[in-house]
């Protein structure tokens, strides 16, 4: 009776030694994403792995990785100090570099980190061997080792506000128009000649820019309405007139007599004789820089001779000024070379 209880304990622990190595054997043949997958306090690092697309590398049977695992509160308390959201961090263009910073090729345990001092990770850069963040250490993966962290570490290269470092605002011609309530008109027939996109190109250009005044005084003499100047078979002629290309040229750069070709291919004059005039238009603001010219802001609109304001031309009747305040800003951009000359 005593044997068969011996026997029967026997069993017992044999079965529960058993038991044991199967689990063991079954996590050992689980890899790292597994495992994180299965672990509920690491269920943001699994979706940071998922929106930066590391999770396949990181199931890599061949590895061997250690992962150092920062639990939910170790992320929580780093989007409180960044004063961000979790889906900020997801979107930022450095997940993945966070992330691979928490990743050494090779397989470390405890007792392997104790006895170094750094740690080269596969984002690039090293960082110091501190267990004291780790909160469970080697949970034995199928390609590498797992230890669960306390707190994200965040590589020396990450920057928050990376549109700032990334993008700079642009300030082209086109740009400068469109902020300026005086130029809706300029930028209306821009629009309607559809040059806007020529304007916004490397240029440079240099612009001579009539006021909303110059455009009423035009319609004025011309005894038209916006709507008609704006349907005018000739107003990309007339955009292009006040458009040189090839150079930024500022006021210092503008002599006496000197003649200049625009775009629309006839010449303007300079006269320097009483402040500066361009043909008959005085110039009110000089050298306004863009990052593809300078404009020079003007009281009058230039006509080219070839315009041609005729009842064959069939302009329509009627109309008010509509969407004229938005129709100049896009003739101001095709390319071209700048010829001046001193007038003989």
């Amino acid at each position: 009776m005593k044997k068969n209880k011996i026997v029967s304990g026997l069993l017992v622990v044999l079965l529960v030694m058993l038991s044991f190595g199967t689990l063991a054997f079954a996590a050992g043949h689980e890899d790292i994403v597994e495992i994180a997958l299965e672990t509920d306090d690491l269920s943001t690092l699994v979706a940071a792995l998922q929106e930066a697309e590391l999770v396949t590398a990181l199931q890599d049977p061949e590895g061997p990785f250690t992962v150092f695992a920062p639990t939910n509160a170790a992320f929580q308390d780093l989007l409180d100090a960044l004063e961000i959201e979790v889906a900020d961090l997801l979107a930022h263009p450095q997940l993945a570099d966070v992330l691979l910073f928490h990743v050494v090729e090779g397989e470390f345990k405890a007792e392997d980190l104790g006895d170094m001092t750094s740690v080269t990770t596969l984002q690039g850069e090293e960082w110091e061997v501190d267990l004291s963040i780790v909160e469970t250490a080697d949970i034995e993966a199928s390609n590498g080792v797992i230890h669960i962290i306390d707190e994200v570490l965040v590589p020396e290269a990450f920057v928050l506000e990376q549109e700032e470092e990334d993008e700079e605002e642009s300030n082209t011609i086109v740009d400068i128009a469109v902020g300026n309530d005086d130029f809706s008109t300029l930028v209306a027939a821009l629009q309607k000649a559809e040059l806007v996109e020529a304007l916004q190109g490397e240029g440079p250009f240099t612009v001579f820019a009539p006021t909303n005044d110059a455009f009423a005084k035009l319609l004025d003499a011309l005894d038209i309405t916006a709507e008609q100047l704006l349907d005018h078979p000739q107003l990309a002629d007339v955009l292009l007139y006040h458009v040189v290309t090839g150079a930024a040229v500022t006021s210092d750069q503008l002599t006496d007599g000197q003649e200049v070709e625009t775009m629309q291919g006839e010449m303007l004059v300079v006269d320097l004789s009483d402040g500066v005039l361009i043909n008959e238009s005085a110039v009110i603001d000089a050298d306004i820089e863009a990052d593809n010219g300078v404009i020079h802001v003007i009281d009058t609109v230039l006509v080219p001779e070839a315009f041609v304001l005729s009842a064959e031309e069939d302009i329509p009747e009627g109309g008010d000024i509509g969407m004229l305040p938005y129709i100049f800003v896009g003739a101001l951009g095709v390319s071209g070379l700048v010829v001046m000359k001193k007038r003989k």
